[in-house]
């Protein structure tokens, strides 16, 4: 199955994403019009050590609360998803991860975004130096993986990056 882009326009080009609209021809022979949102994606580390994970707390105005998530950020232009990783992880925790490696690559919402997030894992750290944003107000603490699946259960945590981290990673241990 495809669809075939007709003709499509940049309605709003920002500084993290654009959002262009499509008009689509589908196999059956419908056209459609597809809203996309491009992203170039972001990197998010499960920061492991001694059967606890580092958990940040911050605002996030389009939800209009505070989550909690896993460190992560968004990649620059062409970077790669290791080095998005190492930097985004050293920035908001301060620790600099010595044995990064990669456990998944996820689509977080495929209807509407090319946004794809590589997910880490990370067990031994360096230590370095925080570099919040000018607009970034986190908190960070170590919870054991049991309570966090608890909170997963109950609904305290819905970043769908930070559920597929730790459930994947709960699972492969």
């Amino acid at each position: 199955m495809s669809e075939k882009r007709l003709s499509g326009e940049t309605v709003y080009k920002g500084r993290i994403l654009s959002l262009d609209r499509d008009e689509v021809l589908c196999d059956n022979g419908n056209k459609g019009v597809r809203e996309v949102v491009r992203h170039g994606g972001g990197a998010a580390i499960l920061a492991v050590k001694d059967g606890k994970i580092l958990i940040e707390k911050q605002y996030r105005y389009a939800l209009g609360k505070e989550i909690y998530e896993i460190p992560a950020g968004k990649r620059e232009k062409d970077e790669d998803f290791f080095v998005t990783a190492k930097r985004e992880l050293e920035e908001e925790t301060g620790l600099i991860p010595k044995d990064l490696k990669k456990l998944v690559e996820i689509y977080p919402s495929p209807g509407y975004t090319t946004e794809k997030i590589a997910i880490f894992v990370a067990t031994k750290f360096g230590k370095g130096e925080k570099h919040f944003d000018d607009t970034e107000d986190i908190t960070s603490e170590w919870i054991d993986v049991g309570t966090l699946m608890q909170m997963i259960g109950n609904g305290e945590i819905e970043d769908a990056k930070t559920v597929v981290a730790l459930s994947l990673w709960s699972n492969l241990r």
